[in-house]
């Protein structure tokens, strides 16, 4: 079944009206123009390298493979440490380490958004479009005190980056792509400006069918979104300037491992910001920033399916979440020389969280519309922090953090007397001893890190050693989820989760080569485990236990002739259970990217082997607040092939070929397959099969 709802067309068209215009816009005398030698190859990313100490920044305009993101966890995925668990075609679900949920921090534009649904249908890498960005930054482990509680995998920064004009210009750049299981994506991104000010308009759309595996068993998959943005800017001067952004995207996602689906996705943000730079000889820039993200979410069984008489929920029936994050944050940077760089400020952010459920127009249950919302959660945060960087000598520096943050959390629904409850596919809990009260609670966090940089003098490389520790409070899905008894008891017990891990690597970089080494170890106390139910009748809970950590990335790139490049990375994660004596679920296993390119002045051809081992270190039964462990899985190799053209200065025409041999596979961190009527049914969510996709870009 698929459907599309009259905004998303009414979007589709004005999108696609739009880029046409642009196409058009920009086809001129110049374009026939031979094209300048000193342009590089156009050259489809397949491998992502660490550009310095624990930190990765890559374009998200640029093509890659596999084909390119439909949202913010595909994008991710492609970085090494990262690892996706498939839901269905879209809004999987990002680990970074085997780290999922709030260890792994997401900020849009300086802002946090968190999505509603108890089941983590909507993560918040779901409302991100990330070609619409500038720029994506990572940063590993708990190695900085700049964005937020908690971080104890790491921050992962979606940002535009808008530039002050000297004269009156306009730019932008767009892109579509088509693909099999009829994939389609259009994106636009228009920018003007002036010495005065500056606007930018930003929207795309992808949408595709249910994908087929390597058997050619069709996976209950299909989505279709929509996003659009718009900012207004003031820069008076070169060291002021004032932004507002505001923007709103929907959608729906077929899902093929829950009885439900993601029948809308509907976000709607807002923020303001100001800089001021060089305010004093030392005080040199101050950032302000206000923000509000919203996220309205429906789970149902009857809009991208039909409900299963022989399911759990046998009649239509729907659920709405929504979740709205407001916050700000105030920073300052002081310089002195090129020895001291000092970031110093505070944060904060509030969410409230609330429910509704039913049914159709017309059903018994009522239509959920005409239902009023419940608030069961409230969370925020307070934080203050300080970042310093100090070159002691040439080639030496250290970097080092402290914070400190107080977070509160109230629960409305609590379950007084302990009686369990009952989860329903994606709707939440059910109750069948509702007893019911609000509760507080509280706690004061503190985080901080030391790193040891040091630039070798007889080669170009950067050693670099660091400590950190960062405690974490539970997040929404550790206290009210779906797979956790919402008690008094535990929402009193749960333990923030406390995390100390060394780091240390490598950076080489020369005119031929390009290598870094990552790795790290450390202890978790507290690690807040999540215990899934044996049958449905039963609900899971969540226990703090005692873990270890380890693991690293690696990665290198080698230009083997003027033309010809090969380059590699490798990741692996490990946990253990110290307190059960068993791994820790959900760690991927070890993966190596392998690729080779050959790169002419206007095209280039490569080839992406990718392998993962199989899995046997597994804790059956236990995960984390997305999916659990059901068994070994089995190692894989596929192979993929890409190719770009330049057509000439503006355009650039790129091609794939993902799983060329069309296995059968799925990846270990999975979401378990739901059984679906109509579908073949697999233990876990399978992966495409051979998916040929083909994207034109263009720069206006």
């Amino acid at each position: 079944m698929s459907r599309t709802s009259p905004h998303a067309s009414a979007a589709r068209c004005a999108l696609a009206f739009a880029l046409s215009q642009a196409f058009a816009a920009s086809v001129h005398a110049d374009d026939v123009a031979a094209i300048d030698s000193k342009t590089l190859p156009p050259v489809v990313v397949t491998a992502i390298m660490q550009d310095s100490p624990l930190m990765v920044i890559t374009d998200p305009k640029k093509p890659r493979q596999p084909v390119p993101a439909s949202d913010g966890a595909d994008f991710l995925k492609g970085i090494p440490g990262f690892s996706t668990i498939r839901k269905g075609g879209s809004n999987g679900d990002p680990l970074l380490r085997g780290m999922s949920g709030s260890r792994l921090n997401i900020l849009v534009d300086g802002g946090m958004i968190a999505g509603g649904c108890p089941s983590r249908m909507d993560p918040p890498t779901a409302y991100i479009a990330p070609q619409l960005y500038d720029r994506v930054t990572v940063i590993k482990g708990p190695e900085t005190v700049l964005y937020g509680p908690g971080n104890s995998a790491g921050v992962v920064l979606f940002d535009r980056e808008f530039k002050r004009y000297t004269q009156a210009s306009l730019d932008g750049d767009a892109s579509v792509l088509f693909g099999t299981a009829g994939r389609n994506d259009q994106n636009l991104d228009l920018r003007a400006g002036d010495a005065t000010g500056y606007i930018g308009l930003s929207a795309n759309h992808t949408h595709s069918q249910d994908y087929k595996d390597g058997d050619g068993n069709r996976v209950h998959s299909q989505y279709d979104r929509w996003n659009a943005d718009a900012t207004v800017g003031w820069t008076p001067n070169d060291d002021t300037r004032v932004e507002l952004t505001a923007g709103k995207g929907n959608g729906d996602a077929a899902y093929a491992f829950s009885g439900m689906d993601g029948a809308q996705f509907l976000r709607e943000s807002a923020a303001l910001k100001w800089t001021q730079e060089h305010l004093t000889p030392h005080w040199d820039k101050l950032d302000v920033l206000a923000y509000t993200n919203y996220a309205d979410h429906v789970m149902d069984n009857y809009t991208l399916r039909k409900p299963d008489p022989s399911s759990m929920m046998p009649m239509a029936m729907a659920s709405d979440v929504d979740r709205r994050t407001s916050g700000g944050r105030a920073v300052g940077t002081w310089r002195w020389d090129d020895a001291l760089e000092l970031d110093a400020g505070m944060d904060g952010s509030v969410s409230v969280h609330t429910s509704r459920m039913g049914g159709p127009p017309g059903s018994r249950m009522g239509y959920y519309k005409d239902k009023p919302r419940t608030r069961d959660a409230r969370l925020q945060d307070i934080g203050a922090f300080a970042e310093a960087r100090w070159t002691f000598a040439p080639s030496q520096r250290l970097v080092s953090g402290i914070r400190v943050d107080r977070a509160q959390t109230r629960g409305y629904l609590l379950d007084e007397g302990g009686g369990h409850t009952a989860g329903m596919g994606g709707m939440g809990h059910m109750p069948m001893a509702p007893t019911r009260v609000a509760a507080d609670r509280s706690d004061t966090l503190p985080s901080g890190f030391v790193r040891y940089e040091r630039d070798l003098s007889t080669q170009p490389a950067t050693f670099y050693a660091g400590v950190g520790h960062v405690e974490r409070f539970p997040d929404y899905w550790e206290l009210f989820g779906q797979h956790v008894q919402s008690t008094l008891a535990s929402f009193r017990t749960l333990q923030p989760e406390r995390t100390t891990q060394l780091d240390v690597g490598m950076q080489y970089h020369d005119d031929r080569v390009k290598a870094w080494v990552s790795a790290y170890a450390g202890v978790v106390n507290d690690f807040i485990l999540m215990h899934y139910p044996v049958t449905s009748m039963n609900v899971g809970y969540a226990s703090n236990v005692q873990a270890r950590i380890a693991g690293g990335e690696a990665g290198a790139s080698y230009a083997l002739t003027d033309h010809w490049k090969a380059d590699a990375t490798f990741s692996y994660a490990w946990g253990e259970n110290r307190t059960e004596d068993r791994p820790l679920p959900q760690m991927p296993p070890f993966e190596a990217r392998l690729g080779l390119t050959y790169e002419a002045t206007a095209w280039s051809v490569g080839a992406l082997w990718r392998v993962a081992a199989a899995q046997h270190r597994v804790a059956t039964g236990e995960g984390n607040i997305v999916g659990q462990d059901i068994g070994p899985s089995a190692g894989f190799g596929v192979l993929s092939l890409n190719g770009a053209y330049r057509i000439d200065r503006r355009f650039t025409l790129s091609a794939g070929i993902d799983n060329v041999f069309n296995k059968t596979y799925a990846e270990h961190v999975n979401a378990a397959s739901a059984g679906l009527a109509g579908y073949v049914n697999t233990t876990r969510v399978n992966e495409p099969g051979r998916t040929l996709w083909i994207k034109l870009d263009t720069r206006l």
